[in-house]
């Protein structure tokens, strides 16, 4: 068996050391707007800066995240959840169009945050990469299905063209949980893993 690539871990290294300093800059980008008497278009700028490293967080977290599944090293912490009130949650964090959410939840067991992070990011990917600004998410039990999905947006949708960390991460979080995503006609078709799916925590 070949060893195991050092990279992910490298990736990983990185991320946890750039944490310092984007906290640095989103900490005083936040302090700024609070002791400083500045212009209407200055707070504009400050917030712009603090929104900017905010999102650096939410990548940085990602990519960590995609690096550990890589690295054989995802140990997640599984929670019981309802399907249709985690896809509720992740509608919210969506601000690239509008979610729109039908159906009916089920028993899931996953690990909260990165999968809720995943479902925002797998609309925010059909959003923004679609040119659209609406997408549904149709909830029956453990599986989750959205649309539209255009034909060349499903590759980036699964990660098979990766122009999306998000999405890519997405997928691979869902897999190693032991769930599943394909592309079903013009749909993402995400099926969330149950108590007893496998979580060997392999991509």
């Amino acid at each position: 068996m070949a060893a195991e690539s050092p990279f992910p871990r490298f990736v990983s290294l990185a991320c946890h050391d750039l944490r310092t300093p984007l906290a640095t800059v989103h900490g005083f980008a936040r302090t700024l707007e609070r002791i400083e008497p500045l212009s209407e278009r200055t707070l504009t700028y400050v917030g712009m800066i603090e929104a900017a490293s905010a999102e650096m967080v939410v990548l940085l977290d990602a990519l960590a995240l995609a690096a550990r599944i890589e690295g054989g090293r995802y140990e997640p912490a599984l929670v019981e959840a309802d399907s249709l009130e985690l896809v509720r949650t992740a509608a919210e964090r969506v601000d690239a169009g509008e979610v729109e959410i039908a159906g009916t939840g089920g028993e899931v067991q996953v690990e909260l945050e990165p999968v809720t992070r995943g479902v925002a990011a797998f609309a925010t990917c059909a959003l923004r990469h679609g040119g659209i600004d609406r997408v549904s998410y149709a909830v029956q039990g453990a599986e989750l299905r959205l649309t539209p999905v255009a034909e060349d947006v499903a590759p980036i949708l699964l990660g098979d063209d990766l122009r999306d960390l998000g999405a890519a991460t997405a997928r691979r979080v869902v897999e190693a949980l032991g769930g599943s995503v394909a592309v079903d006609a013009d749909a993402l078709a995400v099926r969330l893993p149950t108590s007893g799916a496998a979580t060997d925590g392999g991509p």
